[in-house]
């Protein structure tokens, strides 16, 4: 019902916004007359157009709908959305024009129809981005948000929890996971609910809205049994197919004379992809290390008066394929600092082999400014610049944190170049668990564009501004 509501809602304000913009295009034309001049033998009135305005907003709802405007979907790009609505829009000027050509009389402008078709993609286009930033914004205060149960935490189930995890603006927020596998019983802050037996029981003690079933193939009658079970308690029920349990986004599809060839995407980033991405973290890097040379040595300089020892701190990290190098950073620690490490395990509040300490003891008095700054990062540079390291990329563990990685999925983080920035970091930083750290990072490496560089770069700058979850 409520889809409904929001469906005739959309409707209405599409309606007033395609009149808008039909009104608005007569005035600009007629009324202020920019760029050309309206001559006296071509004028006309308003009402003359009331009948081409009625046709071109139903004409408008007709080739929005058959564009797929108003089919509900969770993700998507807001680019997407123009891109249908050009689309259609272009269609219905193509008619109108050919309309006003073979039966219109010459009175009717052409011009007016321009900056209708202009007008209506501008207006229906703000609307949809306006309804994607209020939405966003509800859904972070929890208003409008899906809650959704994961049947199966094999790879597909670890595959649908990195995309939620990765776009919180699909509006999921899950509830937790089903498993027959006793030893799965968390996956990031996400924990087994039970069985798959369980889920009738699941469903009966928590809220949940939506259930995704990731199960193999050969669980057929189990998955029947599922959605049964939801049908009964009002829970929508999804399957992802079980297509070798990959995503549509790794499957490359041929064909030998007609004949269909499925094959499977390696997971690494493309050889072109790579190249660009080289050439524009050697130009970024060299960028900032010139720009921020001088600033630079005034924070070696604070560093090397506020505490005794190197203005510079060095330490083995390993790279793409578990390549070892060395990474640089600015000393943010008192001397020893590794040493003290066991001492403080049990403060630890990190989860996995990873290590850290929101107030950690350790820190210099200014080594806690630059770590909340991230300041102390930026001698990577020096390791972009020489591609140990690349702008943007999951980040570099210690050698014997990938010793201690307990699942091969885990390891899958080092296919890829690894970088200053991720999609962890602008996700929730050191606020995030380890899984959840790799979830994000192996769907940065399957998902990999320039585009997701941009946004994850662009992503990174309120997060360096605000300090969030950096510590």
């Amino acid at each position: 019902m409520q889809r409904y509501r929001n469906l005739a809602l959309t409707l209405l304000v599409d309606v007033v916004l395609i009149n808008l913009a039909f009104g608005l295009a007569y005035v600009m034309r007629y009324t202020l007359e920019l760029f050309v001049p309206v001559l006296d033998a071509f004028q006309a009135p308003y009402t003359a157009y009331l009948p081409w305005q009625a046709a071109y907003t139903l004409l408008m709802l007709i080739f929005l709908a058959a564009d797929g405007v108003y089919t509900p979907q969770r993700g998507g790009s807001w680019f997407t959305e123009l891109y249908r609505i050009l689309n259609a829009t272009t269609t219905v000027g193509v008619i109108a024009f050919a309309a006003v050509f073979f039966i219109g009389p010459l009175i009717y402008s052409r011009a007016l129809l321009l900056w209708a078709i202009a007008l209506t993609v501008a207006f229906l286009g703000a609307a949809r981005l306006v309804r994607r930033l209020a939405g966003f914004a509800l859904r972070r205060r929890g208003i409008g948000v899906a809650r959704v149960l994961i049947v199966g935490a094999g790879e597909l189930g670890r595959t649908v929890v990195r995309t939620i995890v990765a776009q919180p603006g699909l509006g999921y927020q899950i509830v937790g996971f089903v498993d027959d596998d006793p030893a799965k019983l968390e996956l990031g802050r996400y924990k087994a609910l039970g069985t798959l037996d369980d889920v009738e029981a699941v469903l009966q003690r928590e809220r949940v809205d939506e259930v995704i079933i990731t199960l193999p193939w050969m669980y057929q009658r189990k998955i029947v049994g599922i959605v049964r079970a939801c049908e009964q308690r009002g829970a929508r029920a999804r399957v992802v197919p079980d297509l070798f349990q990959l995503s549509l986004s790794r499957l490359d599809v041929d064909d030998i004379g007609g004949i269909p060839l499925v094959g499977i995407k390696e997971t690494a980033l493309p050889r072109a992809g790579r190249v660009v991405k080289r050439v524009l973290d050697i130009l970024v890097a060299a960028t900032v290390l010139l720009v921020m040379g001088l600033p630079m040595l005034v924070i070696a300089l604070l560093i090397r008066l506020d505490s005794p020892g190197p203005a510079l701190f060095q330490q083995t990290r390993l790279g793409e394929g578990g390549r070892p190098f060395t990474i640089y950073k600015f000393r943010s620690m008192r001397l020893g600092a590794e040493d003290e490490q066991e001492q403080l395990r049990a403060h630890n509040q990190a989860t996995g082999p990873l290590f850290k300490i929101k107030n950690d003891p350790r820190l210099t008095p200014l080594g806690g400014l630059l770590r909340r700054t991230s300041l102390d990062e930026l001698p990577q540079f020096l390791n972009v610049l020489r591609g140990e390291m690349s702008l943007v990329g999951p980040r570099p563990g210690l050698p014997q944190e990938v010793a201690q990685y307990q699942n091969s999925w885990h390891r899958q983080r080092l296919e890829a170049p690894q970088g200053l920035t991720g999609l962890w970091q602008v996700s929730g930083r050191s606020d995030l668990s380890f899984d959840e750290m790799c979830l994000l990072d192996i769907y940065y490496i399957e998902n990999w564009s320039l585009g997701l560089d941009l946004q994850i770069a662009l992503r990174t700058i309120p997060r360096l501004l605000f300090g969030n979850g950096a510590y």
